[in-house]
C-alpha cells in the first residue's frame, strides 16, 4: 500500500496491481455484471443481467427527473444495512 494526497490536508492509501491482478479482477467484475438476477425487463422477460438491470434503472429515474413519468419506484431492493447508514432526512 502507497500513501498518497487525496488532498491539502488528508493522506489517503492505494494499492496498484499488476498486470495479471487487473486482469484478474476486471475478470471477476465483468462475471458479476453477466451474472443473472430474477427482476422483470422493462419490455420482455422475468430474468436479467446486472449491467442491463442497471441501464434500465438509470433510464426510469432519467425519465422522472425529466417529468417524463408521474413516480419512480426502484426495482431494487436496498438492503437493511444500508438504510441504517444514510442519515434520516428531516422533515
Amino acid at each position: 500500500m502507497k500513501s498518497e494526497s487525496v488532498s491539502r490536508k488528508r493522506k489517503g492509501k492505494r494499492e496498484y496491481l499488476n498486470g495479471v491482478k487487473t486482469r484478474v479482477m476486471m475478470k471477476q467484475l465483468q462475471t458479476l455484471f453477466e451474472s443473472v438476477v430474477e427482476v422483470p425487463r422493462i419490455r420482455i422477460g422475468k430474468r436479467q443481467t446486472i449491467d442491463t438491470l442497471i441501464s434500465e434503472e438509470a433510464l426510469l429515474f432519467a425519465k422522472f427527473l425529466r417529468d417524463e413519468r408521474k413516480t419512480w419506484t426502484p426495482r431494487i431492493a436496498v438492503c437493511r444495512s444500508m438504510t441504517n447508514s444514510y442519515p434520516k432526512a428531516s422533515s
